[in-house]
């Protein structure tokens, strides 16, 4: 099992990346927060999980090692995959998984891409109990990533919301929801402004 990666960076997609280790190029599929952190040509170190299938095997990558631990947790909730799983990850940090769930917070559950009302009363009952091992305080570690440059944060932002399903229209009408957001902190993570797009689309 790959459980770390560090090398340099060949590709760095909104949902995906190609990392150099030792002239080996190893795909990862990522978060759009993850992505944002990484630029070509330099070093990145990923916690990784490795999901395999009898016809595939796929690599997800995160930042942080906290955004992995529940990745691989919600997925022991049955009907839970791994690409819902990323999508879980990528609008909930750890910590807002674990006050979600602990609170029965269907609604904050429910802005995942693919989430509806039954979908996230299961995840309530079969991970109540599990989700005691997500540090609460794990979303509020400082971020890594590096300034926004102008105009690719809503690059990053449409091509994250699409990535979880959303059409290029909604992803576009969110990104222009969040754009006073970048006004106001130009330092601001992508993975925040993700998080604010996908709010923005769940209360439509």
């Amino acid at each position: 099992m790959i459980a770390q990666l560090t090398g340099t960076v060949l590709k760095a997609g909104a949902t995906s990346c190609v990392l150099d280790v030792g002239g080996v190029g190893f795909l990862a599929q990522v978060t759009a927060s993850t992505a944002a952190g990484l630029r070509p040509g330099e070093q990145a170190t990923l916690h990784t999980s490795m999901v395999v299938r009898e016809d595939s095997m796929t690599l997800f990558g995160f930042s942080d090692e906290g955004d992995r631990e529940a990745f691989e947790l919600v997925q022991s909730a049955s009907g839970v995959g791994p690409k819902l799983a990323l999508a879980i990850v990528s609008v909930l940090s750890p910590g807002e998984l674990r006050r979600a769930v602990q609170s029965s917070d269907l609604a904050r559950l429910c802005t995942v891409p693919g989430i509806g009302s039954k979908g996230a009363q299961k995840l309530v009952i079969e991970l109540k109990d599990k989700v005691v091992v997500l540090a609460a305080g794990q979303d509020a570690a400082p971020s890594q990533e590096n300034p926004l440059e102008p105009e690719l944060w809503r690059l990053q932002v449409s091509e994250g919301l699409t990535g979880l399903g959303w059409s290029a229209r909604d992803a576009e009408a969110a990104a222009d929801n969040v754009a006073h957001l970048v006004e106001a902190d130009p330092g601001i993570p992508v993975g925040k402004l993700l998080r604010a797009a996908l709010n923005s689309l769940a209360r439509r």
